[in-house]
């Protein structure tokens, strides 16, 4: 059994589900709504319509960029800063703006959020000095912010552990989003705003995984360009209630079981040696199983419900329904990174399936 420190997931992770009230007068003060009830302040807001395909995005904002500065995991445009997405961040919630992308008249929207540490401070382990990192090394999840020198180098995370999953964004220019994955290792990338399947360059980790204190970059722009700013969000495992890593699929579908300790709240997967979609699944959009609706992380399409996309969750893992390529394909690997509760916390209370 995976027994934690972390009694309440809640305290580090949740997600909400909004219905949007902005109607076309986006200068209605009216039109805004502050969302409150999370026991804690989100420092990472990842948001979407489930309704609408493009051009709603996924909005990306952090409290150490700030709430006004927007990315979209599904393209590679530089940081946008327009305070009509998310207003500012609340100490137990946040408050949306009259734009319409999060926030549109009657349309329901997810969003999955993040604690860390505030706006953090300056991070001095690497050999670039960090502007800011926030972490929050009780749940393994760190931002930082640097500015690129063009060569070999290290940047420091805050973790004080291993990280096993990294994201990467160029935020002043046009670039792609880079995905460190312990599963896959420092010789290898994947990106998060395309389908592409794994890719090897040394140009990227600099064939280096990352230690308990910082992690390597090489040359390539879209992690160290000279004089460019970046982002970076850093994951580490903590036992009972997140979990990085990968299985194969057996293409059947009474599908392979992975356990990751615990109930999962949030999972974030996809094939990592095949051209497709990053997909995300929660408990919230799906309270019972099997969970088959899904978000993709690098499309702007709606959410979709299909029996062929199928997880269940169950009391300590999640196990594939499907016997599609993209989900469960006999000998393909699959990468994740899951958060829930805890199956056993250090108060002994037990989490039962759902």
């Amino acid at each position: 059994m995976a027994y934690t420190t972390i009694n309440k997931s809640t305290a580090h992770f949740n997600t909400k589900l909004v219905t949007g009230n902005s109607s076309s007068n986006n200068n209605d003060p009216s039109n805004q709504q502050t969302i409150t009830g999370l026991s804690f302040q989100p420092d990472w807001l990842w948001g979407k319509n489930r309704v609408q395909g493009d051009p709603y995005y996924h909005v990306l904002v952090d409290a150490v960029r700030g709430s006004a500065k927007r990315l979209y995991s599904n393209n590679d445009s530089a940081e946008s800063t327009d305070d009509g997405d998310v207003e500012n961040f609340t100490s137990d919630g946040f408050k949306l703006g009259s734009g319409l992308n999060l926030n549109k008249n009657g349309d329901s929207n997810v969003f999955w959020l993040w604690k860390a540490n505030g706006q953090g401070s300056s991070n001095t382990d690497g050999s670039i000095n960090t502007t800011y990192t926030s972490a929050n090394t009780t749940a393994g999840f760190s931002i930082s912010t640097y500015t690129g020198t063009g060569s070999n180098a290290t940047v420091g995370h805050g973790l004080g552990s291993v990280p096993k999953m990294i994201i990467v964004k160029r935020t002043n220019a046009t670039d792609v989003w880079r995905v460190y994955h312990s599963s896959i290792g420092a010789t290898k990338h994947l990106v998060l705003n395309t389908t592409a399947a794994e890719a090897t360059g040394s140009n990227v980790w600099n064939d280096t995984a990352p230690t308990s204190s910082v992690f390597s970059i090489s040359t390539d722009s879209a992690v160290n360009a000279s004089g460019a700013t970046y982002v970076a969000y850093c994951f580490a495992e903590k036992s009972g209630y997140s979990k990085i890593g990968s299985f194969t699929g057996n293409g059947n579908a009474d599908g392979t079981f992975i356990y990751t300790g615990f109930r999962p709240a949030f999972i974030l997967v996809r094939a990592s040696n095949l051209t497709t979609n990053w997909h995300l699944y929660d408990n919230k959009r799906d309270p019972i199983n099997p969970a088959d609706i899904i978000l993709r992380a690098n499309a702007s399409n709606a959410e979709a419900t299909n029996s062929e996309f199928a997880y269940d969750f169950v009391s300590n893992g999640f196990k594939a329904r499907s016997s599609g390529s993209e989900f469960n394909g006999s000998g393909n690997t699959f990468i994740y990174y899951a958060v829930g509760q805890s199956l056993v916390g250090s108060n002994n209370v037990p989490c039962t399936a759902r």
